[in-house]
């Protein structure tokens, strides 16, 4: 398995430092800004800032556009990419792997079967049922995953109680999702073709399915997980040597494990279980950050992450909107070709220095 070694000499001049971070948080508010003036209905930027300012707008119907689809879709964009780029560094530091991602613990396969168990366990008639009495309405599809997701998380604190190498973790965490995922698997063949379509479509992720109403929990609980991950940065810097070293400046190892998996298992389980599995940006943001600071210092790659993930996060969104049509992107499409260059590049990058 790849080690994870990323020298943290060498840091960039602290003014340097401070441009990017600037340009990050510039950034972040242009991203923001054009998610809501563009998609299928292009609405001009001074509209966009006059509407946000609590101004009239020039057409009725672009004050509802920008307050009860764009601003929440912005919103979950933005925060889904800062949970799942802090969430993709904690676990490559924990596992000291370059190619972790926030979901190597299973907790996306258990969002999945959570969700697959509503959709595709019941028929057309039973949907139409549940749908009535709001199982399968605004909360029900991510109260599912949330389920499936907790309850992969409370297996994975378990068994982090009870083993002692970050390696035999890594280990039985992908075996709970080959679990999981078998199941799934078997749901999806047994179960009519709509139902296998619904759930296909909550698989291809998107930013765009969380209403205000749900923000009330997506918001706090991906503030909770990032919180936590700034908190215990620290102990990530000692972690990033070994455990060894970590132990001989007093981190108690599993203690440090344990809210290392919680926070990451909660920043992607809460994405997963409102967006869908939307997959490498945790993968990528983390070496972007680490290229572009020159640092292993989590103090920095935590804030960092969570302002490049949640750029990428909105510019994917966006893309994916393709601007002036009515066609709608996957968004997984998109990331992807984020991720898979940032991913090669990795690879070829420790073979070419022997890691």
């Amino acid at each position: 398995m790849s080690t994870l070694t990323i020298s943290t000499t060498n840091w960039p001049r602290l003014g340097l430092r401070r441009l990017a971070l600037g340009g990050l948080i510039v950034g972040l508010l242009g991203a923001f800004v054009l998610s809501l003036a563009f998609g299928s209905v292009k609405i001009p930027l001074n509209s966009v800032v006059h509407i946000l300012l609590g101004g009239t707008a020039e057409r009725a119907s672009w004050t509802a556009i920008i307050w009860n689809f764009r601003l929440p879709k912005a919103l979950s964009a933005a925060l889904g990419g800062a949970a799942l780029a802090v969430s993709g560094l904690q676990m490559q530091t924990l596992f000291r792997n370059p190619l972790a991602d926030p979901f190597i613990l299973g907790v996306s396969s258990g969002a999945s079967l959570g969700v697959a168990l509503v959709i595709l366990s019941v028929g057309a008639t039973g949907s139409l049922l549940m749908a009535g009495t709001g199982m399968l309405g605004d909360f029900g599809v991510a109260a599912a995953a949330g389920l499936g997701a907790a309850t992969v998380l409370g297996a994975v604190l378990v068994v982090s109680r009870r083993v002692q190498s970050a390696v035999t973790l890594l280990i039985l965490g992908l075996m709970f999702g080959y679990l999981t995922s078998a199941l799934v698997s078997l749901l999806i063949y047994f179960s009519l073709p709509e139902r296998i379509q619904a759930f296909s479509l909550w698989s291809a992720g998107s930013f765009g399915g969380v209403t205000w109403s749900q923000m009330r929990i997506f918001l706090p609980l991906v503030l909770v997980g990032l919180v936590v991950a700034n908190v215990i940065s620290k102990a990530l810097n000692a972690l990033l040597l070994g455990e060894t070293y970590a132990r001989s400046l007093g981190v108690n190892i599993r203690r440090s494990r344990i809210w290392i998996v919680l926070s990451a298992s909660l920043l992607a389980g809460t994405v997963t279980a409102f967006c869908g599995p939307i997959g490498f940006l945790g993968v990528a943001v983390p070496h972007l950050c680490r290229n572009l600071f020159n640092t292993a210092d989590h103090r920095i790659l935590v804030p960092t992450g969570m302002l490049l993930g949640a750029i990428l996060a909105l510019l994917a969104d966006l893309i994916a909107q393709l601007p002036g049509n009515q066609y709608v992107l996957p968004l997984n499409v998109i990331t992807s070709l984020f991720g898979v260059p940032v991913i090669v590049w990795v690879i070829l990058r420790q073979r070419k220095l022997n890691i």
